[in-house]
């Protein structure tokens, strides 16, 4: 307790912390709770249940797929220029403007609500490659299980405190002057924008870039395709960072499809959206101290070992949501994901960063984040396309199993030692 506080203490871990409080606002309100479901029920609500799952399914693999063409380009760009606070700051303006402007977006009018979503999340997830990358400008090595842990656990901390005051605003509109919940679905995404800029302050005044090597005053763009183009050849040579991204490709798929489509599967198998809303609320309280209780077994442990459990329990959760039938079972199956949800996410990003070389940072994490945002490309599209064909979300959900096994098996092949002696070679990688 007493080495969290003193970490915490230290004002640029603080700030860099606070962004994830600041734009998990958007994850949990837009991406994994509102936005689902006024989509179905206000926007998309001449369409059948099925058709509003794939248009929804078909949006977040859009905007998935553009991250994915450029991540690794903007991460060698901003190592170039030294400039990984101010992509993040231009990624972030980005969601911002886009999630405020949904209030504006009228009923029925399903194609603008997912053109400026889509936007939204190109925002959201386009700021996370500078925000991941510069936890390597906050924290030492020994440190990162418990720092990245610390962003996680104030994103689910951050993201449900907002997220309950605006759930209450769409309960009880009355209470607060609203005519309708409708209008406080609609007020929500303000509050969302408001809130991530808000938090994201701290962040651009307190946490310090340092000038990197590689960065260089003119020239830098063509200096960025050149770094690109030579970290292909990089990670042929850091073979466990390799084989822990294509792990990390095909777990995280499943993780971030359950956040993404969990309200909509709810809503497809008959569930009422408030009782869905209370489950995310769960999810998020539960995962804050969960969040940095596997910061601590990746501290003692070591993050592959609770990495692996992570995914043996998205296992079990997932064959028990494709046999529920109780709203009940959705609020414990809820509860399973908080407690592991922010713990896998945390130690992924914390296995990274002591597997890349620190002063290619966001070039790495370019890549990084491309696979994961390629993997979200494949499960919503996934389950989707079953939803459409079978008429049933409960095979669509089922499928995602694949994925968890699949990134296990890569991930016990991993040498976690022999990856941070080869990201450390200096001989290698020089600067």
């Amino acid at each position: 307790m007493g080495r969290s506080r003193r970490l915490l203490g230290r004002p640029g871990v603080l700030a860099w912390s606070l962004y994830d409080w600041a734009n998990s606002a958007f994850a949990v309100t837009v991406m994994a709770g509102f936005f689902p479901v006024f989509f179905k029920q206000f926007w998309s609500v001449e369409a059948t249940a099925a058709e509003s799952t794939f248009r929804l399914g078909m949006a977040n693999s859009l905007a998935s797929i553009i991250i994915v063409c450029l991540a690794p380009l903007l991460g060698a760009l901003a190592d170039q220029a030294g400039a990984k606070k101010r992509f993040l700051l231009f990624f972030a303006a980005m969601g911002i403007v886009m999630t405020g402007a949904l209030y504006l977006v009228a009923m029925g009018n399903w194609v603008m609500a997912l053109i400026l979503y889509g936007f939204g999340v190109l925002g959201f997830s386009g700021g996370n490659i500078f925000y991941d990358a510069l936890l390597l400008s906050v924290a030492r090595r020994q440190h990162y299980d418990r720092v990245s842990a610390y962003g996680f656990a104030f994103g689910y901390l951050g993201g449900g405190l907002l997220f309950a005051g605006d759930v209450l605003m769409t309960l009880y509109p009355e209470a607060f002057g609203l005519e309708n919940a409708a209008e406080a679905v609609r007020l929500s995404f303000i509050s969302v924008a408001v809130w991530w800029a808000l938090f994201s302050i701290p962040l651009f005044l307190l946490v310090k870039e340092p000038s990197s090597d590689n960065a260089v005053r003119k020239g830098w763009v063509s200096a960025g395709f050149r770094q690109l183009a030579g970290t292909f050849g990089k990670l042929k040579q850091l073979r466990m960072t390799f084989l822990f991204l294509l792990a990390y490709w095909c777990y995280i798929d499943g993780v971030d499809t359950i956040v993404r489509m969990a309200v909509d599967f709810g809503l497809s198998i008959g569930f009422d959206a408030n009782n869905l809303m209370i489950a995310l609320l769960i999810t998020q309280f539960i995962g804050f101290p969960a969040a940095l209780f596997f910061g601590s077994i990746g501290g003692r442990r070591g993050p592959k070992q609770g990495i692996m459990l992570a995914i043996f329990i998205y296992l079990l959760i997932l064959v028990w949501a494709y046999h529920m039938d109780s709203v009940w079972e959705f609020y414990l199956l809820a509860m399973a994901i908080g407690l592991v949800q922010g713990g896998i996410q945390a130690l992924s990003r914390s296995l990274f960063a002591r597997l890349i070389p620190r002063h290619q940072s966001a070039e790495f994490f370019g890549f990084y984040n491309m696979l994961g945002k390629f993997a979200v490309v494949l499960g919503p599209m996934l389950m989707g396309w079953i939803a459409l064909l079978t008429g049933d979300a409960r095979l669509s959900i089922l499928s995602i199993s694949l994925l968890f096994i699949l990134g296990g098996v890569l991930l016990s092949l991993v040498d976690v030692e022999a990856g941070e002696r080869a990201a450390q070679d200096r001989d290698l990688f020089p600067s």
